[in-house]
């Protein structure tokens, strides 16, 4: 598939996502969807790419939300398609086995900071403003912002969000817990992409089973979430990585992980 939406590489070992509709600040429709479903098509069929980044193309947004002029002219059940078509990209996107960040360059509003909760987590600039202003459209968020927010920030804050469609800052942002890391504009890519390189540099097997103990633990009760963990640190041990790992450590060098998915 061509990309008129998106702009998709793969640098060495991270693959990289820019929504690339400067001209309507990134917004989500249909055919954005379609693409980067097919990007990730690609992502899932690489075993090279061990960590993926989105970000937006341009200066002004990663991605300001849905697109307006294409939502209104939806009938109520067209308007289902559309958010059930949101909710499953993004559980693919929560559900890759690499860890994915999400590097906010500008406004990540409505459906914006609904993909970035879908990623494991966010850098932003100091200029990136977040927010779930669909209430001011008469409508409320499509693609999971009730859901995710509320795991995320507790109900009472997404309620707040989510009923006044304010937006904060990236540094209010950080303050509650939405975002990782605050960057000057002009760092913000270089910072991200040295995290995405530093994650790359581990074991497949391990990274994987960071992101399913923290994601499937979270809503189990503790002594379940441990009993979980014990079984992926086990699964690890089965890697070649480990041994790689603790025969590097033990020899003072770096380890060349290569473990495999399977």
């Amino acid at each position: 598939m061509s990309y008129e939406n998106i702009i998709f590489k793969i640098e060495g070992d991270v693959a990289v996502i820019r929504f690339n509709r400067p001209e309507a600040l990134n917004a989500i429709n249909p055919a954005v969807v379609e693409e980067v479903n097919d990007a990730l098509d690609k992502v899932e069929a690489d075993p090279a790419v061990r960590v993926l980044v989105l970000t937006g193309e341009g200066e002004k947004a990663f991605v300001a939300g849905a697109d307006i002029a294409y939502m209104v002219k939806l009938s109520p059940l067209e308007g289902r398609k559309f958010s059930r078509g949101g909710h499953k990209l993004l559980f693919r996107l929560e559900n890759l086995p690499i860890p994915v960040i999400a590097c906010v360059n500008g406004f990540a509003l409505g459906g914006g900071t609904e993909i970035a909760l879908a990623c494991d987590f966010i850098y932003a600039s100091e200029n990136a403003k977040f927010g779930q202003p669909e209430i001011n459209l008469g409508v409320i968020p499509g693609f999971g912002g009730t859901q995710r927010l509320a795991r995320l920030l507790g109900k009472a804050m997404a309620k707040e969000l989510c009923m006044t469609g304010v937006m904060i800052s990236a540094r209010e942002a950080k303050e509650i817990g939405l975002v990782n890391k605050v960057f000057p504009h002009d760092k913000l890519w270089e910072e991200t992409i040295k995290t995405a390189r530093l994650m790359a540099s581990k074991g497949r097997v391990s990274l994987r089973a960071v992101k399913r103990c923290v994601d499937r633990g979270y809503n189990v009760d503790l002594p379940s979430g441990c009993y979980m963990e014990a079984d992926a640190f086990a699964l690890c041990k089965a890697s070649p990585d480990a041994t790689e790992g603790m025969t590097a450590f033990l020899e003072k060098r770096k380890p060349e992980f290569k473990g495999e998915l399977t």
